[in-house]
């Protein structure tokens, strides 16, 4: 059990993590994506956010079972995402409201 916080906030998710790479927070510099969640014990990049796009990744399992289950929010934003997607609903940088949701504040467009 691993504690991954959100960039900026001071909300912490206990996730579950089975890896042995990390993502470099510079390399991301000139893509398009952003760094928005880190390890609080060792600053490790855990998630990254495109700025124009509807791509969101994390660098843990947000679907482990039985458990934690802090990061399961994350399964109804990328569900949100590929609905506006396929109705045209969705805008570059728009992304799903779920400020105060158990997951990041996606800036809406």
């Amino acid at each position: 059990n691993i504690p991954v916080r959100e960039e900026g906030t001071t909300l912490v998710r206990i996730t579950s993590q089975n890896h042995g790479f990390a993502v470099d927070g510079d390399s991301v510099d000139g893509t398009g994506l952003r760094v928005w969640e880190r390890c609080p014990n060792d600053g490790c990049v855990e998630g990254l956010q495109h700025t124009e796009l509807p791509i969101f990744t994390t660098q843990y399992h947000p679907e482990a079972a039985p458990g934690p289950w802090d990061s399961g929010k994350l399964f109804d934003a990328f569900q949100e995402l590929v609905d506006r997607c396929a109705t045209g609903g969705w805008t570059a940088g728009a992304f799903p409201d779920l400020h105060g949701k158990d997951i990041a504040p996606f800036p809406n467009a």
